[in-house]
């Protein structure tokens, strides 16, 4: 029955101890609003700065795997580049073991004087009280946060105490002190470090605990250091459940986690025993305090970061190379590499490049929307969630291009290459609202799929009409702006009035049939969303097409409408109106019509 107390009240201290480090650490970030994320990107453009500024941060918010998860967010969405992030998870590996001396504040002990009035117990009671006032009295969110950090702090020290208080008797028991011994086998007591770790997922929780088991005073340095070095490899488990849906970049961040604490177990643990076994270590049955536990966990983590910081060009390679990309991500990729900065200085090259990357951007758009109108007939789970990959593809190529031609824009130009930037700064917007567009479809799909949707057979073959002129619209402006064929780029506009009106028209036939009870409001509601998307492709495609048209007229207006089709009063318009209302003729509709294009098309 003891034994089983004593478990409990460990376990409550444990328990007490991770609820106080997150409502700190929770407390700490909303606090900081956005900055520290902000703060976290922008400045970490050498890897020092990197080092310098993950310790900082998870410092303050007291969990290094929360640094981690962040940063491979930033990765992920590719704000970050797998260089900056190494820096800092390497920093953050540093700024974990601060909650080590932290924690070393509740072991302050006397009866009078100072020592008295810095106790844990006077130390804990004076913070509570005040964060309790701060939450329960104060109106404004960031008093009620900065309450919700004093009551965290409260908490932790509280609960290093309960489990200081839980294992002290265990200083007498004869069973326990052969367990610490057993830990001194460095092969044990690193598996312990893992193992304990990965289940509370902390690597400052394992070395709470492991302060608290050093006031019985039995603890070794010989038991101690092996676990410290196991507890950075189980601090990693949560970072790599956190990747399972990133990225390669996500994933190789996470990876970056674990190979750091990987390198200093492996290096330290060979360099110690070894060195130990010709010298024989006098420290070795050295009592550990929790001011030994903390400086022990810093140096090894310091020293770690110190050896590995010249090679994380080489960590870069070795994530790279572990989680390698396919031939259709290192594809994508080439584009990107396009943008090279020290072009900037040589506009008339970077337009070059950039007219280079927006190809690759047209592509990528109109296969996309065709993928995704394919999900329309014939849905497949996965085609889905690469129409959602591609959408997030696609919006990198807009965040890349609009960097970088705003870039340009600084840089002294000629009328003509200001004029040309202007309307590529146009178009990328269309072509990744285009993208957006093509997500919904695919979203719209999902739904369909899941609920069961079916509309009528007169609705399915009006919408494959559509959907093959949307098709049309699409390969249409990105052939145009590919082979810079302005002819080409004459027959977009016609065509979107055409599909517009057909959008239109399709509305009043789908009201009619619910009239009728021939249709569900739900499926209703379904189809107009899908006409709505057709009929912003066609726009954004025909003012994609006026702005490659302008791009080489001799005029300095760069005016482009805002996604409107605007009718042209020419020969070529009307004939191509006629064309494609013949061509498209809803009312002309002899038999049933599955839209449907390749995978493969290019």
């Amino acid at each position: 029955m003891e034994i089983f107390s004593m478990v409990l009240s460990l376990l409550c201290g444990v328990s007490l101890f991770l609820f106080g480090m997150s409502l700190m650490g929770d407390g700490l970030k909303m606090v900081a609003g956005n900055k520290l994320e902000a703060f976290l990107y922008k400045m970490t453009n050498t890897p020092l700065k990197g080092v310098a500024l993950g310790t900082g941060v998870t410092s303050v918010i007291q969990s290094s795997s929360a640094t981690t998860v962040m940063v491979i967010g930033f990765v992920n969405s590719g704000m970050m580049k797998l260089r900056q992030a190494i820096g800092i998870i390497m920093g953050a590996n540093i700024g974990t073991s601060i909650t080590g001396w932290i924690l070393c504040l509740s072991y302050i002990e006397g009866s009078s004087g100072i020592a008295k009035v810095l106790s844990t117990a006077t130390i804990s009671a004076v913070v509570a009280v005040i964060g309790t006032i701060l939450r329960m009295v104060c109106k404004r969110t960031v008093h009620k946060n900065i309450g919700n950090i004093m009551l965290g702090f409260a908490i932790l020290m509280t609960g290093m105490q309960m489990m200081s208080g839980a294992v002290s008797p265990l200083r007498e028991n004869p069973v326990f002190v052969d367990m610490l011994t057993m830990f001194s086998n460095p092969i044990a007591g690193i598996l312990v470090g893992i193992l304990f770790t990965a289940v509370l997922q902390s690597a400052s929780a394992t070395v709470g605990v492991l302060q608290a088991l050093s006031v019985t005073g039995i603890l070794t340095f010989a038991s101690a250091f092996p676990i410290v070095l196991g507890i950075g490899v189980g601090a990693a488990c949560p970072v790599l459940i956190s990747a399972i849906g990133a990225n390669k970049n996500g994933k190789r961040t996470a990876l970056v986690y674990l190979i750091n604490d990987l390198f200093g177990l492996i290096l330290w643990s060979i360099v110690f025993y070894t060195v130990n076994a010709i010298v024989h270590f006098t420290f070795m049955n050295m009592i550990m305090t929790p001011v030994a536990i903390a400086l022990l966990n810093t140096v090894f983590r310091v020293a770690t970061v110190i050896v590995l910081f010249p090679f994380i060009s080489k960590v870069e390679k070795l994530v790279c190379w572990l989680v390698k990309d396919s031939a259709e991500e290192l594809e994508d990729e080439e584009d990107f590499d396009l943008l090279e900065e020290r072009l900037l200085n040589y506009p008339a090259l970077a337009i070059a490049q950039c007219h280079r990357v927006m190809n690759g951007m047209s592509k990528k758009v109109r296969k996309n929307v065709n993928r995704a109108m394919n999900l329309l007939n014939d849905y497949e789970q996965d085609k889905f969630n690469k129409v959602q990959r591609k959408e997030n593809l696609i919006d990198k190529y807009e965040s890349r291009l609009g960097e970088y031609l705003v870039q340009l824009t600084k840089r002294e130009m000629n009328t003509a290459q200001t004029k040309q930037v202007s309307l590529y700064l146009h178009m990328i917007n269309d072509l990744e609202r285009i993208g957006d567009h093509a997500s919904y479809i695919g979203y719209m799909s999902n739904e369909m799929h899941e609920n069961h949707t079916e509309f009528s057979e007169t609705a399915w073959d009006e919408l494959n009409v559509v959907m093959e002129a949307v098709r049309e619209v699409i390969n249409i402006t990105s052939n145009a702006f590919v082979n810079d064929d302005r002819e080409l780029a004459q027959r977009v506009a016609p065509l979107g009035v055409i599909i517009t009106r057909s959008c239109d028209e399709l509305k009043m036939h789908h009201a009619e049939r619910l009239s009728k009870g021939e249709c569900g409001l739900e499926e209703g509601t379904v189809f107009n969303d899908i006409l709505n998307s057709f009929g912003r492709i066609a726009s954004h495609c025909a003012s994609a097409m006026v702005a490659l048209m302008k791009s080489g007229e001799d005029t300095s207006d760069i005016h482009i409408h805002n996604s409107k089709i605007y009718p042209a009063d020419n020969t070529e318009y009307y004939s191509y109106l006629t064309e494609y209302s013949q061509k498209y003729d809803i009312g002309e509709i002899k038999e049933h019509l599955r839209s449907m294009e390749p995978e493969e098309v290019e």
